[in-house]
């Protein structure tokens, strides 16, 4: 009987549909984080009688036909991209990317990888690095006797001294683009990689070809709805719940017919 196989797509898919919501309320608190979406097909149909072929020696031409599916399957867990709401933090090294955009970092096989975390801290020899110490490209590191330093929009970084009047430049922060960010790959960590689907990396400085502008002592947030969330939980668990009872209604089907004498 078909139905157990259908029911059966129909309760991995939405086993999916709860997995993926419990990434996002995992990650509700996560900074940078967006918030992800399963999305599924219909399988494909088997053709009892197709729709248009002749069905008696006058012509008759069948206006629909029998075509009967045999489920369903997931064909993607896509981003929402969408700029997450900013919350004050007062840190220095804060910093929220208002607009498109991805702050690139070196990990340590020498690879690139893109985050949208700003949460930026300083090693001991004052170089910018990530929570993970993974440092931020361009590399840019803070003198020891800086007294406190300025981001503005543009990503210039400036160091004030006590004995200066006039702040130091000590770099630019770039900005990397892509022609398909739902084409990245996460790595964990609040990071991603480029791949085939997402376009190499265009970068540039923040504010022009489209990206956004840098905003210090604020960090973006998640950009989970949790009631949307909920909602979407119960949806699924519903979904999971009726394609149970076909299948319990497909095996007593089964057994009656089993039962015939």
């Amino acid at each position: 009987m078909r139905a157990l196989k259908i029911a059966a797509t129909g309760m991995a898919a939405q086993q999916m549909r709860v997995e993926t919501i419990s990434q996002n309320l995992a990650n509700m608190s996560t900074t940078g984080y967006n918030a992800r979406r399963a999305e599924f097909a219909d399988l494909h149909y088997q053709q009892f009688a197709r729709a248009g072929t002749v069905n008696a020696s006058d012509g008759t031409v069948l206006p629909t036909g029998i075509q009967l599916g045999l489920g369903v399957r997931p064909t993607s867990v896509s981003m929402l991209l969408a700029q997450g709401p900013s919350g004050a933090t007062g840190g220095d090294l804060d910093i929220a990317i208002e607009g498109r955009g991805y702050f690139e970092v070196t990990l340590p096989s020498g690879q690139a990888a893109y985050t949208r975390d700003g949460g930026l801290k300083q090693t001991g020899e004052g170089l910018i690095v990530t929570s993970d110490g993974y440092p931020v490209a361009p590399e840019i590191t803070i003198p020891e006797d800086a007294r406190s330093i300025s981001i503005n929009a543009d990503g210039e970084v400036y160091a004030f001294f006590n004995d200066a009047t006039q702040p130091q430049l000590l770099g630019q922060f770039s900005l990397a683009g892509f022609t398909n960010p739902k084409g990245l790959e996460a790595i964990g960590s609040n990071l991603f990689v480029e791949t085939e689907a997402s376009g190499a990396a265009v970068i540039t400085t923040p504010g022009l070809d489209g990206l956004g502008a840098l905003r210090q002592r604020y960090l973006e947030e998640s950009t989970v709805d949790p009631v949307r969330e909920i909602t979407e939980l119960i949806e699924a668990q519903r979904g999971y719940e009726l394609n149970s009872k076909v299948i319990s209604a497909a095996d007593q089907m089964l057994g009656a017919t089993a039962a015939v004498r």
